[in-house]
């Protein structure tokens, strides 16, 4: 049966891609993520020629934004309901491994703020969720979440734990929209701690700073204002930015995080800075598959999913496809 199950999907995969052939990059992109998804339920993580049964709470709630914005409003309404439906009893999103995460929360957040115009029913949802990350900021700003344990890395190490800049410009949007000040202080609090880190937009030699995680911080700091930090650190990126527009996963890596790439040029895009962004971009289209996805790495020693493709790496080239050609997400 699993035989019969990989024959089918590889079936599926080359009609899908086929289907698509004649299609532009984004239009590539966008049937990438209406197409591999779970039924009535939320985004999958990744697609290896195999469909998984699950979807993530965490890549559902800020993919639903993408296709809301790009017209796809009846799918992210779906979604939105889906991660109501599951939202833990003290407002938190779970990680693949089932443990709440305060950066997953954050991006159910981004999803619920999306549609709540639309689905005013949500409100609920959404202060729960606001009131969750709330409770994991401390007074001192400093963010806490149960687990880091989807953030390891081989050897021991993790993902940095500045990409939790990414878990702030929801919470100030959520307390602007539904006027309630603990959250955006909540935001604030968390800003003015990590604004006292002097490594804070050092772009590091280092796995644990991967361009895709560099990325969530410089366009946290471009949507919450800190416009001169966000500047400086993308300052270091366009530095070792390639002819070809390739920018290394972290300064001395011989590839390219594809995710980390489309999250530099959609931060660049926001600080209106065109052509490193267009750079950026124009070299994501070079080395997009024939699926309209995304592999989470390319080229030689990649080790950042480099045999599968990840709905987030699509996700942020849509984002960014979006703002080079309507000028917003």
């Amino acid at each position: 049966m699993q035989l019969l199950n990989r024959i089918t999907s590889r079936i599926i995969h080359g009609a899908h891609v086929r289907s698509i052939k004649n299609k532009t990059a984004t239009e590539k992109g966008l049937e990438w993520l209406k197409t591999y998804r779970v039924t009535a339920k939320g985004v999958v993580p990744s697609y290896t020629f195999q469909r998984r049964p699950m979807a993530t709470q965490e890549e559902t709630g800020y993919i639903l934004s993408t296709l809301y914005n790009y017209g796809e409003k009846e799918l992210a309404y779906a979604m939105a309901k889906w991660e109501a439906s599951v939202q833990g009893k003290d407002g938190s999103a779970a990680a693949m491994d089932g443990v709440p995460y305060t950066f997953d929360t954050a991006q159910v957040i981004r999803g619920f703020l999306t549609v709540l115009d639309d689905l005013p029913e949500l409100e609920g949802n959404l202060r729960r969720a606001c009131d969750y990350v709330d409770n994991q900021i401390d007074q001192k700003g400093v963010i806490h979440t149960p687990s880091y344990a989807t953030w390891g890395l081989p050897g021991g190490n993790m993902l940095h734990e500045y990409g939790n800049l990414y878990v702030l410009p929801p919470m100030l949007q959520a307390g602007r929209k539904l006027n309630e000040p603990r959250y955006v202080q909540a935001a604030q609090r968390a800003m003015d701690n990590y604004r006292k880190k002097p490594d804070l937009v050092e772009f590091k030699s280092d796995l644990a700073m991967l361009s895709h995680y560099f990325g969530y911080m410089m366009e946290a700091l471009v949507d919450l204002g800190e416009f001169e930090l966000a500047k400086k650190g993308l300052a270091q990126a366009a530095s070792i930015q390639m002819a070809d527009g390739a920018i290394p996963a972290y300064p001395g890596a011989s590839w390219v995080c594809s995710t980390g790439l489309a999250q530099l040029a959609l931060a660049w895009y926001k600080l209106g800075e065109q052509k490193p962004a267009s750079k950026a971009l124009d070299y994501m289209e070079k080395i997009q598959n024939p699926s309209g996805g995304f592999f989470g790495g390319y080229g030689k020693g990649a080790n950042y999913f480099p045999y599968q493709e990840i709905s987030w790496a699509t996700k942020f080239f849509l984002d960014a496809q979006s703002w080079k050609t309507k000028g917003k997400v």
